[in-house]
């Protein structure tokens, strides 16, 4: 039993990836699911599909390996976070869709209770911003909408998860219901110094004590799959959200040490060791993972439109076919001409915190061309990141030395050379860069003992590319001030 199978459930697709004892790849499966926009603002997922693609491609990933379910040692799961699931718990049913973390329906809730005077007791608590990215408001709002729910929650009827805890629960029939640290602490619900569920917070949010999964290890053995599911029981021995997981997997674990993951979204997580330190910059303290007896935590930027960002190119501007094809059309002219793009399509992250910020295309002229709007697109993604690590700096955090990269944009040479250009510090692309899958299984295997300790994984990692900064400092200044104005010009677009 030598093998590893980590399942993560992403924003636009579900995939599983099979690994052997040393990090190697063994098999791999994907799919793709639908995305929901019922009303402006809002976004949501099938949950069903969600599982129900997640389970195709394990399946799929361990035929792809050769391996049969009784060879795996264990299994981890790695997940989009904050996206919020409420469903039945004699049925397994969900009771409406999942409501997406990029979903902004509760931003009038976030300013009724910002306005009562309780964003600055939520940071202190929860190392978080009073914003409707988070789950708390999420889970409120279904409470509220759905005939019934809110009775049927204090009567223990119910179960709310983040999607790992949706998952755990249909891999073991219904035995499990759990979450970790990781996805706890994005929930607005979790205290982040007695790393439990916090009974004030509970009662602001109106949220029945009952729906809560319990909180175990981000590594060790919480339980097993039924040997219905996948042809046999499977230890389930590593859970986190998804951007944790990517940050042990690119071997995130000294201090100081920080990853990018350049997904629908950007996150930004650096390492700040084993005391949780408040933001004064509006980033985010989160639990980096948990277990072994210890908890490492991290400060975290996160960037609501990254990849999306040439999703929307391709899909609602036809600029390309593929989204691959954003580089070529990006390097078929020298800069963007002036052009700058505020990707505020479901308003802007940290360090902004800006529900009513909008898209915003500036600098247009009669010479602008697709390919440079297509530069300033992978530009905007670049200098959002900027953003996060001047906070950072300003947080006291320990200068840059070198960001880790990792996410599906990542292998875009072109983006990860302005990146390096636009943070003045060198870029290190690793050769495995599905590191989400890969930390999932990183834990799994420290939950049943196949490796003994960090150090071990730490050698695993390998560079591919480093990406060094070759811009000078006048044009770079030039450009992240241009990016500042464009900024106060996106801002609160959409307020009431």
């Amino acid at each position: 039993m030598s093998y590893l199978l980590a399942l993560d459930q992403g924003t636009t697709s579900s995939r599983a990836m099979v690994f052997d004892a040393e990090g190697r790849l063994r098999g791999a499966a994907q799919r793709g699911f639908a995305q929901h926009y019922p009303h402006p603002g809002w976004v949501e997922h099938d949950a069903h599909e969600l599982l129900q693609t997640q389970l195709e491609c394990a399946r799929a990933a361990l035929a792809d390996a050769g391996v049969h379910a009784s060879g795996l040692a264990a299994l981890g799961i790695a997940n989009q976070r904050e996206t919020t699931v409420l469903w039945e718990r004699a049925s397994g049913r969900a009771l409406a869709p999942a409501i997406v973390w990029q979903d902004r329906r509760t931003a009038a809730d976030c300013d009724r209770l910002r306005a009562e005077g309780w964003a600055d007791d939520l940071r202190a608590r929860t190392g978080l911003e009073l914003d409707p990215y988070f789950s708390a408001t999420k889970l409120a709002w279904l409470l509220d909408h759905l005939p019934g729910a809110r009775e049927r929650a204090e009567r223990g009827e119910l179960a709310f998860g983040t999607v790992d805890s949706w998952l755990a629960w249909h891999l073991t029939g219904g035995r499990l219901h759990v979450t970790d640290p990781t996805n706890a602490s994005r929930t607005l619900l979790f205290n982040l110094h007695t790393r439990d569920w916090d009974p004030l917070l509970l009662e602001r949010f109106r949220i029945p004590a009952q729906l809560l999964p319990v909180v175990v290890d981000s590594s060790g053995i919480c339980g097993e799959t039924d040997a219905a599911v996948l042809g046999a029981a499977v230890p389930i021995a590593g859970i986190a959200g998804d951007q944790q997981a990517a940050a042990f997997g690119q071997a995130c674990f000294a201090s100081g040490m920080a990853k990018n993951t350049y997904g629908t979204g950007c996150f930004l997580l650096m390492n700040i060791g084993d005391v949780p330190v408040d933001s004064r910059n509006r980033l985010l303290t989160t639990i980096a993972w948990a277990g072994r007896g210890a908890t490492r935590y991290a400060l975290e930027g996160s960037v609501f439109m990254g990849g999306a960002t040439v999703q929307w190119l391709r899909d609602a501007l036809g600029l390309v076919k593929r989204a691959a094809d954003i580089e070529a059309l990006a390097a078929s002219v020298p800069d963007s001409g002036g052009v700058v793009l505020v990707p505020a399509f479901t308003g802007l992250g940290a360090p902004h915190w800006d529900a009513y910020a909008r898209g915003t295309l500036i600098g247009l002229t009669r010479g602008t061309g697709a390919g440079h709007i297509a530069r300033a697109a992978l530009e905007a993604i670049a200098l959002q990141t900027v953003d996060l690590v001047d906070a950072m700096k300003r947080d006291g955090a320990a200068p840059l030395r070198e960001l880790r990269v990792d996410g599906g944009a990542a292998a875009n040479d072109l983006l990860m050379q302005i990146q390096a250009d636009l943070l003045g510090v060198p870029v290190l692309r690793p050769r495995m860069l599905e590191t989400t899958a890969l930390g999932a299984a990183f834990l799994a295997g420290l939950g049943v003992g196949m490796w003994t300790g960090e150090d071990e994984l730490a050698a695993q990692w390998q560079v591919d590319r480093v990406f060094s900064p070759s811009l000078p400092i006048d044009a770079r200044e030039a450009a992240c001030a241009r990016w500042q104005r464009a900024v106060e010009r996106a801002a609160g677009w959409a307020q009431p």
